[in-house]
């Protein structure tokens, strides 16, 4: 099962309380900066969630995702997370 753009963007909508399309122009201005730092060659740490970020390899570059030890204990990775999940 997965998700769309659009059902995300309702679902924070919904929780927020705020216009779908307010929340979407919002969500879209995020993914600029997060594609536009990756691009810069910076990471990109959201807390709580993980670390995106290019990563140099002999063929080229790769693009890598390190989660958040509160998202590996979600997900019930091993975990030292001893915080709220």
């Amino acid at each position: 099962m997965s998700i769309n753009k659009a059902e995300l963007i309702q679902r924070a909508a919904t929780q927020s309380g705020l216009n779908p399309h307010t929340v979407g122009l919002a969500f879209d201005a995020v993914l600029d900066q997060i594609y536009a730092s990756l691009k810069q060659g910076e990471s990109v740490s959201l807390r709580d969630f993980g670390t995106f970020y290019i990563r140099a390899e002999r063929d080229g570059s790769a693009f890598k995702f390190n989660p958040s030890q509160r998202l590996r204990k979600l997900l019930g990775w091993s975990s030292t997370y001893k915080g709220e999940t």
